[in-house]
């Protein structure tokens, strides 16, 4: 069934006041807010990268607080291991005598936050792939679903800092968004002075329910995605690879399909935000880079130039045209 303007505007408060409850949370971040709730209503994991003490938890643990889901926290250290993170069997008394019993572990939650993931190893980082991809974990070949929605909100710090461990690129593409955390303007600086407290967390109240979350995610797989939106995404993921474009050339790997479904999933709940019934070109290229900077590789010698993937996206987004001449123009009004 198509979506009617009348879904839109019954969710457009709920999204308003989320934001807002958001915004009392992390001070002069409207656009960093933005960018995650747009990702939560497209059912996206989100990675926060920046500096320690900018907020990046206080944002989670924020959202967690909003919204009516079940939340756990990982705190991820050298020493962490899998079963850690996804449980272990436990061998317990029963009616059958003594088994092991599987006992879930803390990615059995609605909202999971993991806190500085790349301080864990690599091998206790990939516990997370499978359940970030299916939504479920494997343990000694038995396999246990997840609850639903299932959602993985981490924080990480600059790799160059000490203690960390780069995340693979398999699970980096397991992200929707990686959104930078920067550091905060004098003005906002005087405003958290003024308003907190060293060590006492700000109240948030609960504003939105698990139904209501689940209803506006379902509007958002109604928005309709024309025919030229859908034809400019995979131009600007396919874009991405050797040969296929002048900014490539500095690409080592490009992004997968799996950055071009997120692509379209982000538009579909930014135009949602706006209040549209359809996403649009602007939709796209307004979630382009927190979509694919983190799934673009590099050469040696484009870094060594000082490029980066932001850069690198941003060309992309001024060398692709958004209108293909052989696509007929199915964008709505």
């Amino acid at each position: 069934m198509p979506i009617s303007e009348a879904d839109i505007e019954k969710h457009a408060d709920d999204i308003k006041t989320l934001k807002a409850a958001l915004n009392e949370v992390l001070f002069g971040k409207e656009e960093l807010i933005d960018l995650v709730v747009t990702g939560l209503l497209a059912r996206g994991h989100i990675l926060l990268e920046g500096l320690p003490g900018l907020g990046k938890t206080e944002l989670v643990k924020g959202l967690s607080k909003t919204l009516k889901l079940e939340t756990k926290r990982i705190q991820f250290t050298p020493d962490l291991l899998p079963g850690d993170i996804t449980g272990n069997p436990v061998l317990q008394e029963t009616e059958k005598g003594r088994e092991f019993v599987f006992q879930e572990g803390p990615l059995f939650a609605n909202l999971v936050l993991a806190d500085e993931i790349n301080r864990a190893s690599p091998k206790t980082q990939s516990a997370l792939l499978e359940a970030m991809q299916e939504h479920r974990v494997t343990v000694l070949g038995e396999t246990h679903q997840l609850p639903k929605p299932f959602y993985v909100l981490a924080t990480q710090n600059p790799i160059e800092l000490e203690g960390t461990y780069p995340l693979p690129e398999a699970q980096l593409d397991r992200f929707l968004f990686k959104l930078d955390v920067t550091r905060n303007s004098a003005e906002t600086l005087e405003q958290i002075v003024k308003g907190r407290e060293m060590g006492v967390e700000p109240e948030v109240k609960e504003v939105m329910t698990g139904e209501t979350l689940q209803s506006m995610m379902d509007v958002v797989r109604k928005i309709y995605l024309p025919d030229v939106v859908a034809n400019y995404i995979a131009r600007l993921v396919d874009g991405t690879h050797t040969g296929q474009s002048k900014t490539a050339e500095g690409i080592k790997f490009g992004a997968s399909p799996r950055a071009a479904l997120g692509l379209a999933s982000a538009a579909k709940a930014r135009a949602l935000i706006e209040g549209r019934v359809n996403a649009s070109f602007e939709d796209v290229k307004l979630v382009a880079i927190p979509v694919l900077s983190h799934r673009i590789i590099l050469e040696y010698n484009a870094r060594i130039d000082g490029k980066t993937s932001r850069q690198v996206v941003e060309e992309l987004i001024a060398e692709i045209p958004t209108q293909a001449l052989d696509v007929p123009n199915t964008l709505k009004a």
